[in-house]
């Protein structure tokens, strides 16, 4: 039986990606010796990471002042590398609170100086996007996340903030088209639509950096990692060379339209089933749903472990909901198949018809 990785990361890749990257760990191109043994230094790897930042810069439209970076630790690591980086302890940085992952950030940002949730959704559970708010201008950067895996919301139109604007686009990168020229930083975790967990990719304005006045540690420093281009330390050679993989994949798919054509249809088919099914329910408010993590409830709660393991005896694993939100999820990234939608629907079908 075929299985569907419905988890929300990491998460499935592409069958091709993953053919060639099993090949790879055996023999890199021809060259006599495994991707994973090479020396990140070599032509052969400087090539991978070349080739894995431009596909990068091509996707996201970014212009010359805009570094692409390939680092680790990641995107928890950038909650405190930011405000590190870029927050003065007399300033106050600007924040946007809809999820966990934006109050972890909120939370390593006051370790270094102040800040101001513009707006949150945290009294309702995190179940939409805050959309009337004002960023000060006075803010140094303003910090958003474009889509809660946890939640299942995601933002669908990029505000006009006045001020530097910061993005953890973890869970939705390379999912749509995205006009990066507007982002003075993008960060993101490799491990949902870009490639296998270890590295994080990270695009930073240059012009932002060296305006805070402590001494930052060298491997901290974002202008370290810029000048020494990703190599400072011994970087990820796999989980680098996968994403490049992965972001020629998108680009011979038809790039980051077809990418979006393809998630929007895969969505709309789930939430259909999610509105339509009696036993099933939305938590999420219509306008903010995600179209990579897709969160419904049981309306039958004694019902939910026996739809759990039908799901999972259908070949849909990982669907239950996260532990601090309950219900399911179904995280739908680029490399979901429709036929994979089709299964969990079905399966959706069944169960209402024989509990109904």
């Amino acid at each position: 039986m075929k299985k569907y990785n419905f988890y929300s990361g990491p998460a499935m890749l592409p069958q091709g990606v993953f053919e060639q990257a099993s090949k790879a760990v055996l023999e890199l191109d021809n060259i006599g010796m495994s991707l994973i043994e090479i020396s990140h230094r070599s032509k052969e790897f400087i090539s991978v990471l070349e080739e894995a930042k431009q596909h990068v810069k091509d996707l996201l439209q970014l212009d010359d002042d805009q570094q692409v970076l390939f680092m680790q630790g990641g995107a928890s690591m950038q909650f405190c590398m930011i405000p590190y980086n870029l927050l003065n302890e007399h300033e106050t940085a600007a924040y946007l609170e809809t999820g966990v992952w934006a109050k972890k950030a909120i939370k390593e940002a006051k370790m270094f100086g102040n800040v101001q949730v513009v707006a949150s959704s945290s009294d309702q559970n995190f179940n939409f996007i805050p959309k009337d708010y004002v960023v000060p201008s006075s803010a140094p950067y303003f910090h958003l996340t474009t889509n809660n895996t946890i939640y299942g919301s995601q933002l669908h139109v990029i505000p006009e903030v006045g001020v530097p604007m910061i993005a953890d686009m973890s869970s939705d990168i390379f999912s749509r088209p995205v006009e990066g020229k507007k982002f003075d930083m993008i960060y993101a975790g490799a491990q949902k639509n870009m490639g296998t967990a270890g590295v994080t990719l990270v695009v930073i304005r240059e012009s932002l950096l060296g305006k805070v006045k402590r001494p930052i540690p060298t491997i901290l420093d974002y202008r370290t990692h810029i000048k020494e281009g990703s190599l400072f330390n011994t970087p990820c050679t796999f989980a680098i060379y996968v994403s490049m993989l992965t972001l020629r994949w998108i680009k011979k798919m038809g790039g980051l339209e077809v990418m979006k054509k393809l998630n929007e249809e895969k969505a709309i088919k789930l939430y259909n089933e999610i509105d339509s099914n009696p036993l099933f329910k939305g938590v999420i408010a219509k306008e903010d749903r995600s179209q990579m993590n897709v969160t419904f409830t049981i309306n039958r709660p004694e019902l939910e472990e026996a739809f759990a393991n039908a799901a999972k005896d259908a070949g849909c694993i990982g669907i239950k909901g996260h532990r601090s939100v309950g219900g399911f999820r179904a995280s739908i990234y680029n490399a979901m198949p429709m036929e994979g939608i089709d299964v969990l629907t079905g399966v959706m079908k069944d169960f209402a018809l024989k509990n109904g």
